[in-house]
Order: structure tokens, then sequence, then C-alpha cells
């Protein structure tokens, strides 16, 4: 791929040029392929141009629910402070969070986290990486990109995971979330510019979103013990099993990005182009974290300021919102 790029260069140049000599160096197969990517290059150009056009949409419009599968530690404190600031407490106080599998007369246990004395240490380590490097590098990121535009990378990634949402409401049976995903996804894709405009949230048409992590748990596979890991977002043992199913239930890790060679199964990136593969899908998730952080600067300052007790914070609200979504 880059030496046809390499090669597109030097035809566009001559093309552009007013040279009409053939291109001698360059194959009749490649000059096709190369005014191929051409025309990609300006969709991409004219989209991202109407998507900038169209930024009151994209801000107007919700950003998509999302349950923090895709956040880092320090922006699940962002939605514990979220919590505090909007009444948790009094919620709380009116409703007890439990857990739906727990049997008749057992209390639910929300904060079970024996390996504390590990989790603390990395929660810790995560914070000083999110205070050192990705907190300068999301402010730069705000600076440049306007808001409408985060929005909208927001959504499109979000969009990007419809196959996952969809196949675990077919697995809980709930077909009708299902039936809205669908929905979603053809309307965004077709109005919303490839998902960067949420034109179906702006409709109303909205479900809970479900992961693999809630299949399990639907189906009375209990947490287990809450875990933190170095640049990942809060988990359980449930969710993080779960997490490696969502990889898997997205086509895009082995139809576009391939993670792991499937055999008799073609990909866009060739398997063997496994340095292409690791690039895009390592810059494509650093990409999010740091839209995302970026979006929620002014809502974790307020956390550190506010929260004498971090860990406690986003540990609880973590496992809340998982009892939440489940019972949902």
């Amino acid at each position: 791929m880059p030496r046809l790029l390499v090669k597109c260069a030097g035809f566009l140049a001559t093309a552009g040029g007013g040279d009409t000599t053939p291109v001698c160096w360059m194959r009749p197969e490649d000059r096709v392929e190369c005014w191929q990517l051409q025309r990609m290059a300006g969709w991409i150009v004219l989209s991202a141009l109407v998507v900038f056009a169209m930024g009151g949409c994209a801000t107007n419009g919700a950003r998509p629910p999302d349950l923090g599968g895709s956040k880092s530690s320090a922006l699940y404190a962002a939605s514990a402070a979220s919590d505090a600031s909007s009444g948790s407490a009094k919620a709380a106080s009116e409703e007890e969070p439990f857990d739906p599998f727990a049997r008749e007369g057992e209390t639910a246990d929300t904060d079970y986290d024996p390996w504390e004395p590990f989790n603390s240490v990395v929660f810790e380590f995560n914070r000083q990486v999110d205070r050192y490097v990705l907190k300068p590098v999301a402010q730069a990121y705000n600076f440049v990109l306007p808001d409408m535009v985060q929005v909208g990378i927001k959504n499109f990634y979000y969009h990007s995971r419809f196959p996952v949402r969809f196949l675990n409401n077919l697995f809980q049976g709930k077909f009708k979330g299902a039936e809205i995903e669908i929905g979603r996804f053809i309307l965004n894709t077709a109005f919303g510019f490839g998902g960067f405009v949420d034109v179906a949230t702006e409709g109303k048409l909205v479900t809970p979103e479900e992961d693999t992590g809630q299949t399990f748990g639907f189906y009375g596979a209990k947490p287990g013990p809450y875990l933190v890991l170095p640049f990942l977002p809060p988990l359980t043992i449930r969710d993080g099993i779960g997490f490696i199913g969502d990889i898997a239930l997205n086509p895009i890790n082995w139809l576009v990005f391939p993670i792991v060679e499937v055999e008799g199964i073609p990909s866009v990136v060739a398997h063997k182009n496994r340095t292409t593969s690791a690039f895009f899908q390592i810059g494509g998730r650093v990409e999010e974290i740091v839209n995302d952080r970026s979006l929620n600067l002014e809502k974790f300052q307020g956390v550190e300021e506010a929260t004498l007790d971090l860990y406690t914070a986003v540990r609880n609200a973590y496992l809340q919102k998982r009892a939440k979504a489940i019972r949902e």
C-alpha cells in the first residue's frame, strides 16, 4: 500500500500537470486502483466538509448512550461526579443497587473488591498517566478540533460498534432492542453521513446499549471481583471476559483490520499486513480515548476538586451502572 501511494503521487502529479505521456513505470491495474484511491479521498474530504457544515446537528443531537465500555478510569471518575451532582445520592436512598441474580433473601454485594490493594495501585498509575499524558494531549486536541467535530467522531465510533449491540440484543431475546439498533444503523448510515451525525437519537430512536458482559449477566453469571488494569476501563471478571467477546463479535476486527487470521475469510487489509492492522487498531483506540477525554475535560476537573475518595467513587459508579444496565 505505501508503495502504491508513492506511485499514485507521481502519477497524479504527471496527470495534473497536463502531461498526457503514459506513465510507463505504473502497471495498468495500479493506475485503476490509483484513480479509485483518489476518488475515495475526494469522498472522504467532501463528507468531512459536510459534517463540519452540519455541526449544529451533531452538537444538538445527544451524545450516544454510553455505559462506559470505551472509557478510561479517568472518564469513569467524571461519570461519578456527574451522578453525584445530579442527585445520585437521593436516588441511592430510594433504590438500593442489587444483584439481579442473588438468591431470595441474599443482599447484593455491589462493592466486591477483594483485590483492592492491587487495584488501588493500578488506579493511581492510570490517574498519573491521565494527569501527565492524556489530559495535556486532550487539551491540545480540544484546542484544534471544535466540539461539533469531536461529537461527530464520538458518534462514528459508537456507530461502528452496531454489530456488538445488535447481536447481544438478540442473545438476550430483546428483539425490540435489536430492531431499534437496525433502524438506528440504517438512519445514521444513510442520513448521518456514515454515523457522524446521530439523526436516530434526534428522532427519539434509542435503546439501552447491550454488550457481551451484560449478556453473561442476563443468563446468571455473577460479576466476580472488581478489577483495574493499566490503560483499561474498570472491569469485573465477567465484564473482562465480555470485553474479549465484544472484540470477537465486531466484524471490523476480522473483516477490515483483522486481529487474528480466520482461514477462508477475506479482509480489507490482508492478513499478512499485520503492521497495518495493528496501526489502525491501536491508533483508532487511542484516538477514541483522547476524543472522549477532550469532551470531558471540565467534568473531570470538577471530579478531582470535589471527590475525596476518587477510587471508591469510580468503583461504585461503575458497579452501579453495570447493575442498572443488566436490569434494563
